[in-house]
């Protein structure tokens, strides 16, 4: 039952936002009483937790997935784009803003984690591509690396990109081939540029 809280209590929160969600709602939709939560969370910060880092945990086995089987790191890095769309697809971007006003500390102790988790991810998709001189030689990859999660967390920032100015796809399509851009050899730029173009056919 513990599972199924948190499964739907996720579906919830990242459709209506962590502040709209009630307890009330999360025992309607799963046909439950609110004392049978109760006794899995003692109250909905409690509950708001277990969901923050049960998404990240579905979120970073995915990524490890598609780092076994990558080919390149720069198609790594598109297929990891897929994939974080597809999961997040019904999240609103205000989930985001909304966790961070009324749930701070579990907001920052999420930015903490999600940087341990991300970042050496990122950072040995880096070394690879200069390894296969699709990224230049000289990069600082634990900058860069930096600089990249830095980006990726930037770009959900509703109080600088707005849901009404900007699509969440485009900001992650967009800020992803700034970074590639910014860092590939000639080879990766033709190889990102014929990705671009097939995956635009």
């Amino acid at each position: 039952m513990k599972e199924k809280i948190i499964y739907k209590s996720e579906e919830l929160f990242l459709t209506l936002g962590f502040k709209n969600v009630t307890m009330d709602d999360i025992a309607s939709a799963l046909g439950i009483s609110k004392k049978t939560i109760y006794t899995h969370f003692s109250n909905k910060t409690e509950l708001v937790s277990a969901v923050t880092f049960s998404v990240l945990e579905q979120i970073y086995l995915g990524i490890e997935q598609i780092n076994k089987k990558a080919i390149n790191p720069i198609e790594e890095l598109y297929d990891i784009k897929m994939f974080l769309i597809n999961y997040l697809k019904n999240e609103r971007v205000s989930a985001q803003y909304q966790l961070k006003k009324y749930y701070p500390k579990i907001f920052d102790q999420l930015q903490i984690k999600k940087f341990k988790k991300m970042h050496s991810s990122v950072e040995n998709s880096l070394k690879k591509g200069v390894e296969l001189n699709l990224f230049r030689s000289e990069i600082d990859t634990a900058f860069i690396s930096r600089v990249y999660f830095v980006g990726m967390t930037g770009i959900r920032d509703t109080s600088v990109f707005s849901e009404t100015m900007f699509d969440k796809n485009y900001l992650m399509e967009s800020y992803l081939e700034y970074h590639l851009r910014a860092i590939v050899t000639e080879s990766g730029l033709q190889l990102l540029d014929n990705y671009i173009k097939k995956n635009k056919a």
